[in-house]
C-alpha cells in the first residue's frame, strides 16, 4: 500500500490544529485547578463552620 503523501501545508494545518487543542487543554486545567480552589476554601470553611458548632453546643463524642 503507498502511504499518502502530505504537503508542507498540510502538516502545517495539523500542526496549528495540534497547537489549538493544547491551549484548550490548557485552559480547562486553569479552569479546573480554580473550581479545586474555590472547593477546597468552601470545605476549609464548612470545616471551622462545624468545629465552631459543635463548640457552642458542647458536642461531646460518646461522652456524657
Amino acid at each position: 500500500m503507498p502511504r499518502p503523501k502530505y504537503t508542507k501545508a498540510d502538516l502545517e494545518q495539523v500542526v496549528y490544529t495540534q497547537l489549538d487543542n493544547l491551549n484548550a487543554i490548557h485552559d480547562l486545567l486553569r479552569v479546573m485547578k480554580l473550581q479545586n480552589e474555590l472547593i477546597e476554601n468552601a470545605n476549609k470553611k464548612l470545616k471551622d463552620e462545624i468545629i465552631d458548632f459543635k463548640k457552642r453546643v458542647n458536642y461531646s463524642t460518646g461522652k456524657k
